[in-house]
């Protein structure tokens, strides 16, 4: 029997799960994918994903692949597969793809969001999407440090200690922040990003904002390639994998676009 190559873009809330890849002992979003796949198509199922996200970390359109016997038509998996997954797992298209097609390994660019609530005292309601300060960092400090990020560079000290990569370099696209009502977005596009890389950005950032660092420090640290030059890393809880623009097979989620002043 033919074996097919299929595609799932994922949409998920991070809350209740240690992250994408299945652990021993907690409940991920590959696990419970593998899981009700290999129940709706009666074989055994496991998929590979595009990015590896973290505990407590959100997704609109994180991208996954499998392999299958199945005759069921690409585009009707996701139907059956969302009759199947818990309310906070939905698939937001399926479609076959080439055999040799993998999202880890596809020219890319991905989009990360990090939303920040800002105001004298937390809100309740949408707590495990943003991270809350009472304090009010400044805006304009924090854009003309995301401005150093901004092409081809050495992110070392941007990567937590221990993280295994044949390399820490990478490409950021475009980074920006954006301001409505109380709530701040750092919006940043790459070809790709080390272990809590944007979590980090997003602390040292906060620190411009507060005054801790100056923006033109951004270039020493960048330079430093040393983890203990970066600020903290952020929550998990205000990430979210926001978009992926794949070569040859489309855009999904919200993209990044350069902002318009």
């Amino acid at each position: 029997m033919c074996v097919r190559r299929i595609c799932l873009i994922v949409a998920y809330d991070g809350t209740e799960y240690h992250g994408w890849q299945v652990q021993n002992n907690a409940v991920t979003i590959e696990e419970v994918l593998n899981q009700c796949l290999s129940d709706l198509l009666q074989e055994e199922i496991q998929v590979s994903g595009a990015s590896r996200t973290d505990a407590g970390v959100h997704a609109l359109c994180n991208a996954a692949i499998f392999d299958t016997q199945t005759r069921m038509p690409a585009d009707k998996i996701a139907y059956a597969l969302n009759a199947r997954l818990p309310e906070d797992i939905r698939i937001q298209k399926s479609m076959e793809v080439a055999p040799d097609w993998h999202p880890r390994f596809a020219n890319s660019k991905k989009t990360y969001e990090y939303h920040i609530y800002r105001g004298e005292f937390a809100m309740p309601i949408g707590r495990q999407y943003h991270l809350f300060t009472y304090r009010k960092p400044d805006v304009a400090l924090m854009r003309k440090a995301a401005d150093y990020f901004s092409g081809e560079h050495d992110f070392k000290s941007f990567c937590q200690s221990g993280a295994q990569t044949e390399t820490t370099v990478r490409t950021i696209y475009g980074l920006d922040i954006r301001e409505s009502g109380p709530e701040l977005v750092i919006r940043v596009c790459g070809n790709g990003f080390l272990y809590n890389m944007v979590r980090i950005i997003v602390g040292t950032l906060l620190e411009v904002g507060e005054g801790k660092r100056t923006p033109e420090s951004m270039k020493e640290v960048i330079d430093g390639k040393d983890r203990s030059l970066a600020g903290p890393t952020a929550p998990a809880n205000g990430l979210l994998l926001a978009g992926y623009d794949f070569e040859n097979l489309g855009k999904f989620g919200r993209v990044y676009e350069e902002k318009n002043d």
